[in-house]
This record gives structure tokens, C-alpha cells and sequence, in this order.
């Protein structure tokens, strides 16, 4: 019995270094993403000015005409380039989650089927079918999390084709405009 209660408070061990790991890795992403908004809005104070003496700057009406079409593309590609860096950081911080999930989730898996597999056998006789219920379940859980996690990563991989071609269709749009 000691053993096992060694065993589950390994696993609850795991699972809290889990939780620090995912706290930490959240806030360093918070950090990133608060970053890259201070230094967007910076450049967006610089530029709002630079288009402020572009219009004052102007001498005529094909000055004033030709002016929107010489903003607008410098402004769309830094929105761009703006939703490129929100989406990597985003990109890199679930992938770092997802790798720290996936090698503690076969760690607490190992630990807490250990953990499980002692108590079984210490079970009272005629206990035979809620032994086999319970490693039914385990198998049942295992399973589902494995579904889940190729369906997470079948879903990540059609997300990262789609803004893909969005972006390129987006610098299509611009280059054409130009």
C-alpha cells in the first residue's frame, strides 16, 4: 500500500510540474505577445506622423489622388507581417505546450497505470470483473487521448496550409495593386 501511495504521489508530482510548466510558458508567451502590441503601436505612431507630413506635403490634386494607393500598401503589409509574428508566437507556444503535454501525459500514463496495476493486485478475491473494468477504462482513456491528439495535430496541420494561402493570396493582391 505504501508503494502505491509512492506511486500517486509521483504522478501528482508530474502532473504539478505540468501545470508550472504551462504557467511559465503561457506568461513568456503573454510577454512575446505585449512585446510585439508596445512595438506595433510605436511604429504606428511613427507612421500615422510620417502619413500626416506626406499629406501636408502635398501641392496639387494628383498629389492628393496619388496618395491613398502609396499609404495603403506599406499599411497592409505590416499588418501582414504583424499577423505573420502574432501567429508564430502563438504557433511556437502550442507547440511547446503540446510537447510538454505529450511527455508528461506518457509519464502521469506510466505512473498512474503502475499505480493502478499495484492496488489491482492487492484487490480482494472476487473482485476479477471491477479489475477488468478498470483496465478496460485505462485502455478506453488511452485510446481517446490518442484519437484526440492526431485529430489536434490533423487540425494544426489544415490551420497552417490555410494561412499559408491566405497570406500568399494577400501578397498576390498587394503586388498586383503595386
Amino acid at each position: 500500500m505504501i508503494k502505491t501511495n509512492e506511486q500517486f504521489a509521483a504522478a501528482g508530482k508530474i502532473a504539478l510540474e505540468s501545470l508550472l510548466t504551462f504557467a511559465n510558458t503561457s506568461l513568456a508567451t503573454a510577454e512575446r505577445l505585449a512585446a510585439l502590441n508596445i512595438n506595433t503601436a510605436r511604429a504606428f505612431i511613427a507612421d500615422s506622423a510620417d502619413n500626416a507630413n506626406a499629406l501636408f506635403a502635398v501641392k496639387d490634386v494628383q498629389g492628393l489622388t496619388s496618395l491613398p494607393g502609396s499609404l495603403a500598401k506599406p499599411a497592409v503589409e505590416k499588418s501582414l507581417a504583424y499577423s505573420r509574428s502574432v501567429y508564430e508566437i502563438l504557433n511556437e507556444s502550442g507547440n511547446g505546450i503540446a510537447q510538454i503535454v505529450e511527455g508528461q501525459a506518457a509519464e502521469l500514463k506510466k505512473s498512474f497505470t503502475a499505480a493502478v496495476e499495484q492496488s489491482l493486485k492487492s484487490a480482494p478475491a472476487g473482485s476479477e470483473s471491477v479489475v477488468a473494468v478498470v483496465k478496460s477504462a485505462l485502455a478506453q482513456a488511452d485510446s481517446a487521448y490518442e484519437t484526440l491528439t492526431q485529430s489536434a495535430k490533423q487540425a494544426k496541420a489544415t490551420i497552417e496550409a490555410n494561412v499559408a494561402a491566405a497570406n500568399a493570396a494577400t501578397l498576390k493582391l498587394i503586388a498586383k495593386a503595386a
